[in-house]
């Protein structure tokens, strides 16, 4: 019988005939050594720190000692309430000055609305707010398009878009009083903000070429989707998840390329069979922090398609219940895995799931190790004759309410209404007929401002917020990721690609330890001894099955000293050439 989770329309998806003839060698979410067991864990440690009172879930009186400002935010008020209740629409009707005048209200707005998806910019926009969606595997469509332009065009220069690193959209310039009106509209076109922020469950990230890539293991969109309405409660709002120690990423991974970057999350999906069955191998624990980056860990489990979400909620409550909530840069899931042991964590979990039983993991495991990994920006048949897809570039992931606009209007004149957002910052509009493709690519919002066809260097280009909008970023980063790169593509030729991402501060939003070359914001002084916006400089960092975090190569350095060191670590590690300028020998 199936669970109440099951998705029976899925069955194995990947056949002889749909993937090339590679050899399928990679086991590697399957553990090639014992797993790590802890020293014996006293069962006192294994109570759960959490209780469930009035529909929420809140810390126990004993375990309140030594924690965290955030915890005691929460303690104070139940942030949910702020939706689950209407809270918002009080307080949305007061001014600033009076939601300044208590700490209670001015937390509300500082902290709890982060529940919510919507983050005061206190810092360099007071007043005004950025708002995350839930955007389940980046598929959104030219109408929610249009409502999110519609929604940031009256805010003028304070309001814009962002393609996020989780398949996101994220919105700026927001104002308090205008928020009831937004969530109303939200849900009006499939949209929700709900838990989007602090100690909740991220986007769910999957293959951005699900359902239209020949080459795919499975369609992500139905896993990405059940998780979403999992996590929100279909956009009621989830309580028994939401009073985590601290925020926590999914992916299911669709594809060999492994667009989902599954080593950085806190739970992965690994697709593979097991006698006769499809499913999921798991790995465990992948986060970046200021203080450690770590690599997520294979679990040892193994679950069927039917039970993608029990295995879900049993690894959150597992997390809810035992992690610690002291120190901030301590309380990610992968500490806890540290503390209890890969095994004893794993057992936590197998009691949780129905029937208090997970199975091994499986020797069978879909991902093809020796694949190379494919750009998808460009334009690319489907596995649906006569369709295409067409990738396009979005500098650094900065969009403007027309330019949402003019997306929407080519997705319904050319697709099916739908675009795909990538982590990389990029647009993939899909369901293109081939008869269709010349007239799409001569538009002029390709030609002029998105092109398919970027340069090697800004194709790859990532970049967080940066101090523009981010009260937590050191340097600016949009901007001058951009001049950067253009300076340095006029110095060298490049002739693979190199991935360089910008993150304006060591919370690093920009993922800059998996990139080729990574930009990390940090003040440093100039040659004159003068306080100047510098980055710390890392090197090698790799995605896909022999992933690899970067390491920091060069500390320190002054942004405006920056052409020439990327240019020369371009030549000296990634092969360009340096170009001829006019007027050289």
């Amino acid at each position: 019988m199936m669970s109440s989770f099951s998705i029976p329309f899925l069955t194995s998806p990947c056949s002889s005939n749909t993937i090339s003839s590679r050899p399928k060698t990679c086991l590697y979410a399957t553990p090639a050594v014992s797993p790590i067991i802890s020293s014996e864990v006293d069962a006192s440690r294994l109570e759960p720190r959490v209780e469930e009172r009035d529909g929420y879930w809140v810390l126990k009186e004993e375990y309140r000692v030594g924690i965290n400002p955030q915890e005691k935010v929460k303690l104070e008020k139940e942030p949910m309430a702020l939706f689950m209740e209407g809270g918002i629409d009080e307080l949305a009707k007061m001014s600033l000055e009076e939601i300044d005048s208590s700490k209670l209200t001015k937390d509300d707005i500082d902290v709890r609305l982060k529940w919510l998806g919507l983050f005061h910019r206190r810092k360099h926009h007071y007043g005004r707010f950025m708002m995350r969606l839930k955007l389940p595997n980046g598929v959104t469509t030219s109408a929610q398009t249009r409502y999110l332009a519609s929604v940031i065009r009256k805010y003028g220069k304070d309001g814009c878009a962002d393609v996020t690193t989780r398949q996101n959209w994220q919105i700026r310039g927001v104002v308090l009083p205008d928020v009831p009106e937004i969530l109303k509209g939200l849900a009006e076109v499939g949209l929700n903000s709900l838990q989007s922020g602090m100690d909740n469950v991220r986007n769910p990230v999957g293959n951005p070429l699900a359902g239209i890539d020949p080459h795919e293991i499975v369609d992500t969109r139905p896993y990405t989707n059940l998780l979403s309405q999992f996590i929100t409660a279909n956009s009621l709002g989830n309580p028994t998840v939401s009073n985590l120690p601290r925020k926590w990423n999914v992916c299911v991974v669709g594809s060999h390329d492994l667009f989902e970057h599954p080593h950085i999350n806190d739970l992965a999906y690994m697709p593979a069979n097991k006698n006769g069955r499809f499913g999921f191998n798991l790995l465990v624990g992948g986060f970046f922090s200021p203080r450690r980056c770590a690599e997520a860990l294979p679990l040892d489990a193994w679950v069927s398609a039917d039970d993608v979400i029990p295995l879900c909620k049993a690894v959150l409550e597992a997390y809810r219940d035992l992690g610690t909530r002291g120190n901030r840069q301590k309380t990610r899931m992968m500490w806890l895995i540290d503390e209890l042991g890969i095994e004893v964590f794993r057992s936590e979990i197998e009691k949780r799931m129905p029937g208090k039983k997970l199975e091994r993991a499986s020797e069978e495991e879909m991902v093809e190790k020796q694949w190379e990994r494919r750009d998808y920006l460009g334009v690319h048949p489907q596995k649906q004759e006569g369709l295409s897809y067409v990738g396009i570039h979005i500098p650094v992931g900065r969009v403007q309410a027309y330019e949402m606009d003019e997306l929407a209007n080519l997705a319904d004149k050319y697709g099916t209404g739908e675009l795909r957002l990538t982590v990389e910052q990029n647009i993939i509009i899909p369901n293109v007929e081939n008869s269709k493709l010349d007239a799409l690519l001569k538009e002029p919002l390709l030609k002029e401002r998105f092109s398919p066809e970027p340069s090697i260097l800004m194709k790859t280009l990532v970049a967080c917020t940066g101090n523009q909008f981010c009260g937590q970023a050191i340097i600016e980063t949009k901007a001058r990721a951009l001049k950067v790169t253009e300076e340095v593509e006029r110095e060298v030729a490049v002739t693979r690609k190199v991935r360089m991402h910008w993150t304006g501060c060591p919370n690093t939003c920009g993922q800059v330890q998996v990139a080729d070359i990574g930009f990390m914001g940090c003040m440093t002084r100039d040659e004159n001894g003068k306080v100047t916006e510098g980055v710390d400089i890392f090197l090698g960092g790799r995605i896909g099955t022999d992933s690899h975090l970067a390491e920091v190569y060069k500390k320190g350095v002054p942004c405006k000293d920056l052409v020439p060191i990327v240019a020369d670590i371009l030549v000296n590690h990634f092969g360009a050439v340096k170009r001829n300028r006019e007027g050289d020998d």
